[in-house]
């Protein structure tokens, strides 16, 4: 673990709002903590550099350090019923993914006594008690459904493992049954039962699991509709963290570091791929040894806003002898006002679905430009104890679907850098968004601070009032209420500003019962780092169709106007000024600018077109009145056209030629209510912003842009 780290219970809040704080110290001295406020978060001495105002006038504390631990993997557990003095069998429908990494638990009723089904480090069956265990001998096969159990006769002290493969490749097989000597007489059973690991949890399992029960009597092979002492049913209450007991106890339970619900169960035949259409072939949960979604840690202090501090990005400094750490979140406006005109929203749901990116790139050469840089010298990959990133696997090669920011976050905090950038920094998200904040302050233009997970929960209401909302360089995932409010205000006359690539992507949901927790189902299509497999693209959380908001007939052109169309390397480009950027509806966005060429330098990849491209597209929703003021050209080879605008190597979706598809367009467009739109279609184009190490002619762009935008003479739409 790191030697000082800590996490928030809340990545915003207003004046009058507390935010929790967890720390982890190793240290003997106690922890001091101070309040900044973070201007430029990116290292690059090229650029700004760091810059923190110190409020330690504001808040300042002292706590002592001590360590905070958690566990890492997915379970469930439920109070046992009562048991009978009789033979009892545990059972359970199983597809085992990595059967032989090490001894598992499937279904954990042991204490001083009682009954456990495992699989050992041989990946076979076992029974085990607490003075006698048998095994099958025969491994199971991964990605297989079996029914295994483990049944104990106190009577004859007779202990049986099994196991019966039940969708076997070259037709049916006879069960494998093997009985031992067990412990005999009564029996001494916990107060309950775990799923997938130890009361203790220890012994994670990998794999899906279904159908867990208790029955009476022991057998060769549990039968079919025997009346159960319990019965789990996991595709009950499938968006909830309950475990539905349906024996005649209720014993129900809870599942812990939320393991991926509504996933195909042992009866899945192909013909429904909706878990809400057919709960009966959605009954398994996917378990996995690498799963977290809340560390747990115990609150070392609680900040409470003062009503005097002004909206913006803010951390709590950490020091304990020579280890220091920062711990970021932003302050919003008072609920139901706003201190500027301009509203910045922070895509905080992309930042948690990052969130501790363990990158395959981190070698020697990204850790030395990184230390050449001065940026942060902790790397996710390092550190697995906070767990990973919905963009990696885990450790049974599955995709992870679950994120949450109740962690240690080591990609969003100043200094941190994702990229080998020898032409600028390599920064991304956090970092990156620093590039516009920096910018507002030096143009002297006053904004407020709102995030994702604010508007998501308060929806329109939270933007209403303000003449201009802008995006930061990379709004990939949303959900439907985010998009919903950000459409809303579009149409009644706001005037939205979409400042990075590809926005509007992927669809998420946030779970109802732990709000910190975000869902993504990578399904059919896109560029993405691993594919739901099929009949598990609709969300858990919410039952909607996951995967990209293009699939359920919401592009990113219908709100924004561009829409993603290429990826590369982080290799920044310039624009072109094109023709329509002389109309006189959009003259005044390049007034004081006399080149052709604009966005050739930038602390993103060099340039403000890179890495991810946006394009316009009318078929997809660009407003046919939009212009396209301006196209970035020089991209290197390494870059591809999007998955979903291609239909054959040599066929796009658009019938263009796929190497004319690798482009960011700077559009605009005016809307009914006086609103109006614009878009610049670049993850690097906010590096170019910053006056040192950025693009005079980008920031005067958008600078004017900002200024006419919030200025409230309406914009007409052309005849």
């Amino acid at each position: 673990m790191l030697a000082l780290t800590g996490y928030v219970d809340r990545l915003s809040a207003r004046p009058g709002e507390p935010i929790e704080f967890k720390l982890s110290s190793t240290g003997t001295e106690p922890v001091e903590v101070r309040l900044v406020r973070v201007i430029s978060a990116d290292p690059n001495p090229a650029g700004p550099g760091l810059i923190e105002d110190d409020l330690s006038a504001t808040f300042t504390t002292s706590v002592p350090s001590r360590v905070q631990t958690h566990i890492v993997g997915s379970s469930g557990s439920a109070p046992m019923p009562p048991m009978p003095d009789g033979a009892v069998t545990l059972t359970a429908l199983i597809w085992p993914t990595s059967p032989k990494k090490g001894e598992q638990m499937v279904l954990c009723a042991l204490g001083d006594g009682g009954l456990a089904l495992t699989i050992g480090a041989d990946g076979a069956v076992n029974a085990v008690t607490a003075g006698a265990s048998v095994s099958t001998g025969a491994p199971l096969s991964p990605h297989a459904w079996y029914r295994v159990w483990a049944s104990l006769d106190p009577a004859s002290g007779t202990l049986t493992a099994g196991h019966h493969a039940l969708h076997p490749p070259f037709g049916a097989e006879p069960p494998v049954v093997v009985r031992a000597n067990g412990p005999a007489g009564a029996v001494t059973w916990p107060q309950s039962i775990g799923f997938a690991a130890t009361p203790a949890q220890t012994l994670h399992y990998n794999g899906k699991i279904e159908a867990p029960a208790i029955l009476p009597g022991a057998f060769d092979r549990p039968p079919e509709g025997a009346s159960p002492i319990a019965a789990w049913d996991f595709a009950r209450q499938t968006s909830s963290t309950t475990l539905e007991d349906t024996g005649p106890h209720g014993c129900h339970g809870t599942i812990v570091n939320l393991p991926a619900r509504a996933m195909t169960g042992a009866s899945w035949d192909a013909t429904e791929m909706h878990w809400v259409s057919a709960p009966e072939q959605y009954g398994a949960i996917h378990f996995h040894d690498t799963d977290l979604s809340d560390c747990g840690w115990e609150t070392d202090f609680v900040f409470t806003v003062p009503d005097e501090l002004a909206t913006g990005n803010y951390a709590m400094r950490l020091t304990c002898g020579a280890e220091e750490d920062t711990i970021p979140f932003y302050i919003l406006p008072p609920k139901g006002t706003r201190t500027a005109d301009l509203a910045v929203l922070i895509p905080t749901l992309t930042y948690v679905v990052y969130q501790n990116f363990a990158r395959p790139d981190f070698g020697p050469a990204f850790r030395e430009r990184v230390a050449e840089l001065g940026g942060s010298p902790h790397f996710p990959g390092d550190h697995p104890e906070y767990s990973v990133s919905t963009y990696n696997l885990h450790s049974d090669g599955s995709g992870v679907c679950h994120a949450s920011h109740l962690r240690p976050f080591l990609t969003m905090r100043p200094g941190h850098l994702s990229y080998l950038d020898y032409r600028g920094s390599g920064a991304r998200h956090y970092t990156a968004d620093s590039h516009l904040l920096y910018f507002l302050q030096k143009e002297g233009i006053a904004f407020d601070i709102i995030t994702d997970h604010d508007l998501d929960a308060e929806g329109l209401d939270l933007i209403a009032d303000y003449p201009c909302v802008t995006t930061t360089s990379h709004p990939e995932y949303h959900t439907e209420a985010t998009l919903d409010a950000l459409l809303a205000y579009r149409n009644q006359g706001g005037r939205f500003m979409y400042l990075g690539g590809n926005g509007f992507y992927w669809r998420v949901a946030r779970h109802p019962e732990v709000p910190e927790a975000i869902e993504i189902r990578r399904g059919e299509g896109g560029i993405r780092a691993w594919d739901a497999q099929p009949g598990e693209y609709f969300n858990a959380f919410d039952g909607a169709y996951g995967g990209l908001w293009r699939r359920s007939g919401r592009p990113p052109q219908a709100l924004a106007g561009v829409g993603f169309s290429s990826q590369g390397p982080l290799d920044g480009a310039p624009y072109r000024i094109l023709p329509a950027a002389k109309d006189p509806r959009a003259a005044w966005i390049f007034e004081g600018i006399e080149d052709e060429v604009i966005g050739d330098a930038g602390l993103s990849g060099g340039g403000a077109a890179g890495f991810e491209l946006d394009r316009a597209d009318i078929r997809l929703g660009t407003p046919a009145h939009t212009l396209i003021l301006a196209r970035s050209f020089g991209h290197s080879e390494k870059f591809i056209v999007v998955h979903e605008e291609m239909l054959t190597h040599l066929t796009t979706v658009p019938r263009e030629p796929a190497p004319d598809l690798v482009r960011a367009e700077i559009v605009f467009f005016e809307t009914p209510k006086g609103g109006a739109v614009f878009a610049t279609g670049s993850i690097t184009f906010c590096g170019s912003l910053p006056q040192t190490g950025g693009d005079p002619a980008t920031t005067r762009m958008i600078a004017n842009v900002i200024r006419r935008f919030i200025d409230p003479a309406p914009f007409a739409m052309p005849a």
